[in-house]
């Protein structure tokens, strides 16, 4: 099939109201596809998804052990977090070693998606700043490379060793040649392959050997997962509910990754309406697919045959997967 296939359907009043599809791949070590809807070949902007493989440079050079950086410093370089006082106090130490200040960021200010730091800046007539940037632990990783390369600060230009560092990573763990880039939210250059190549890479991450760059990088994220994104979301909850088994990690527009270490494959999917709850959704079908994820625990229920409430809180429609998810 080369189409999007059917993901996640919202009934209401007995009537089929809407139909989310997409594409999704999953692949075992060897890189071969072992189960897929729609089209694999499909290219897509993996997003945040990535910023595993773009922290790989952060490893593999030597930066990360050269600053001595812990397990939840290398979980923020993979992480969209919510902006809360745990990320953002973090990030800012972090700065610190570095000898750095927020200016040093290239993200942009973004306001927290937690409310309580979200209300505090405001009861504080304060602005947010680059470190509430869901993208600010990836930045520091960013410039943590920066500072061992020794060079020029705008870490974000395509053509920065930086940059470099994290094309030659992308297209070594996708086992492709990146058709090129579009840039990010972050401002950071987010690389193209197809939905096979994403899968094939996280199923690299969940083969990799003990010790590894790959292998440190999805413990930290399974060891950390409030860090990876924060309370109430998908990659945390759905983390915590796996025990700490699985790796995830979303994406904008739709996007979601699975690493699964003990399996030894990885999952990559793209919603092609580019909406989030029918990449939670899917994500969610596809792991309880696999027998990794419990169906009926709370966090899978929020996502997997999900009430819809309305604002007086009656229950008025359902959030189901698709039939061939399951």
């Amino acid at each position: 099939m080369t189409h999007a296939a059917p993901f996640a359907e919202i009934w209401r009043g007995g009537f089929l109201e809407s139909v989310h599809s997409g594409h999704a791949v999953i692949c075992d070590d060897t890189g071969q596809i072992v189960d897929a809807w729609g089209n694999p070949e499909a290219v897509i902007l993996p997003r945040s998804s990535s910023k595993m493989i773009q922290a790989l440079p952060l490893l593999t050079s030597g930066a990360a052990d050269k600053h001595g950086l812990t397990t939840e410093q290398l979980a923020l370089s993979c992480a969209s977090h919510q902006g809360a006082a745990i990320h953002t106090d973090r990030v800012g130490a972090w700065l610190e070693t570095l000898g750095l200040t927020d200016e040093a960021f290239r993200c942009g200010p973004q306001e927290p998606a937690d409310i309580p730091a979200r209300d505090g800046l405001i009861r504080a007539h304060q602005a947010p700043c680059q470190i509430h940037n869901n993208c600010s632990g990836k930045h520091a990783g960013f410039l943590t490379l920066t500072q061992h390369m020794g060079a020029a600060p705008d870490y974000v230009d395509p053509a920065h060793p930086v940059q470099r560092a994290c094309l030659e990573a992308f297209e070594t763990v996708t086992g492709e040649t990146s058709p090129g880039y579009g840039i990010d939210g972050c401002s950071a250059p987010n690389h193209a392959c197809s939905l096979h190549g994403m899968a094939r890479a996280m199923a690299h991450f969940a083969a990799a050997p003990e010790g590894s760059a790959e292998a440190r990088l999805h413990q930290a994220m399974r060891l950390h997962p409030e860090l990876v994104a924060g309370e109430t979301r998908a990659c945390t909850e759905l983390m915590r509910a796996m025990d700490g088994k699985i790796a995830l990690k979303t994406g904008a527009e739709g996007f979601f990754i699975a690493i699964l270490p003990e399996q030894k494959m990885g999952i990559a999917l793209k919603a092609a309406c580019g909406t989030t709850r029918a990449a939670e959704c899917a994500i969610a079908a596809l792991l309880v697919r696999l027998g990794v994820l419990d169906p009926n625990h709370p966090a899978t229920l929020k996502r997997l045959n999900a009430p819809i409430k309305n604002w007086r809180g009656i229950e008025t429609g359902i959030l189901k997967p698709a039939a061939g998810l399951l």
